[in-house]
């Protein structure tokens, strides 16, 4: 059995509603409203729960909002480690226009974190009493927290002989992967703004994921490319699976669903083309779920045998650069 942490400092109660038209100024009149206990490491902490993993959401929790959180996630029969801040956790809204099935969807910041909250929560992650074989940062970081704070975390992950996973975004990805992680989950854009590049076809996705590995920032690159497909990077090797053709109805947790499923896969001792595949198929999976909702086990079973991967030939410009590095 592993033993998997899961660290969200910037979780959210997520919201899901729906309403005839989205137009200005009018008052709308929304559907019931459904919640979710959200924030990055939270799901996939869910989803790990789904696939009979259990794994610890450690997690900032303050006011009204952060009460509700914990009694959500409980509600799951996850295991929480909690710490108590002064601001109020934030909430996360999505809103389906039922005339053309658009979905928008509105993220807040997060509460202002001291600087001792921030460190209340780097030194939870760091006493926990079981040394994790995983840990697992994911989402945005909340004002107040150090840009470099996923970096620390992976420093600490190298202390303790556990793989770091990360899935984030920004300035919080550059420095993070400066120390190195196991695994990183960008999306295109995330890519595109890390390289400071466009990233317009394979080719280019391709190099990126492996500059990446080259540079010895994580030793697998899963991109994901919405309804492209997805590509998974390693120093031996480059699959590409195409997109599941499904007609949405959310994109709220997509991600968060592939990387969880990737990481089960990967925990109980598949091999990493088998995590690829799971990985996909839960990502798709969380496609048929409304609201906030993630994937469901059965439609992750039944999609897995729709997976299509094949193995890329490396671009030589790609190829090069390893060679270099390795020299």
């Amino acid at each position: 059995m592993q033993n998997i942490a899961a660290l969200t400092i910037n979780p959210a109660v997520d919201m899901a509603t729906s309403v005839d038209h989205v137009v200005p100024v009018k008052k709308l009149r929304c559907a019931t409203v459904r919640r979710d206990p959200g924030g990055g490491g939270i799901n996939v902490a869910r989803v790990l729960h789904r696939f009979g993993l259990d794994a610890t959401a450690i997690y900032p929790m303050g006011g009204s909002i952060g009460q509700l959180l914990r009694r959500l996630i409980d509600a799951e029969g996850i295991r929480s480690l909690t710490i108590p801040i002064g601001g109020e956790t934030r909430e996360s809204f999505a809103v389906v226009e039922e005339v053309t099935g658009q979905q928008f969807r509105f993220t807040l910041p997060g509460p202002q974190m001291t600087e001792a909250e921030c460190r209340s929560c780097f030194d939870a992650l760091a006493s926990l009493e079981c040394r994790p074989d995983f840990i697992i940062a994911s989402g945005s970081l909340p004002p107040g927290v150090p840009e470099d704070f996923y970096a620390q975390v992976s420093r600490l992950a190298k202390e303790r002989g556990a793989r770091f996973i990360l899935d984030t975004s920004g300035p919080a990805l550059k420095h993070a992967i400066g120390e190195g992680a196991y695994l990183i989950k960008p999306n295109l854009n995330e890519l595109s703004e890390l390289m400071n590049m466009t990233l317009a076809d394979q080719d280019s996705c391709i190099h990126a994921c492996y500059s990446v590995v080259a540079s010895g920032g994580a030793v697998i690159v899963a991109l994901t490319l919405g309804d492209r497909g997805a590509l998974l990077v390693t120093r031996d090797n480059v699959w590409r699976a195409s997109a599941i053709p499904i007609k949405p109805v959310s994109s709220v947790g997509a991600g968060d669903s592939f990387l969880g499923a990737m990481v089960w896969s990967i925990a109980v001792g598949h091999d990493l083309q088998t995590a690829f595949r799971y990985g996909v198929a839960s990502g798709a999976a969380a496609l048929l779920a409304p609201g906030t909702e993630l994937c469901l086990r059965k439609d992750v079973e039944r999609l897995y045998r729709e997976v299509s991967i094949e193995a890329i030939e490396v671009p030589h410009r790609a190829r090069d650069r390893l060679s270099k590095t390795s020299q």
